[in-house]
């Protein structure tokens, strides 16, 4: 997981994560790390169109940005 919010600040790539508040509220985004600390993380939020920061441990699941247009032919 770390490896992943590493690779995203250092290369700008968007991951897609679904995270549990501390409301227990889920919720799929897309984000973009901008710094990171021991247990949290500060990034840009597609969703909510802002910077925004996450507790690590709230991660449900973690990935690269899958591509939405297919490219070729």
């Amino acid at each position: 997981m770390r490896k992943l919010l590493t690779e995203s600040l250092t290369s700008g790539v968007r991951l897609e994560m679904i995270y549990l508040s501390d409301k227990k509220i889920v919720t799929q985004r897309k984000i973009k790390v901008l710094a990171i600390d021991d247990a949290s993380f500060k990034a840009f939020c597609y969703l909510r169109g802002g910077q925004r920061f996450f507790k690590i441990d709230n991660i449900l699941s973690i990935a690269v940005e899958k591509n939405r247009y297919i490219r070729g032919a």
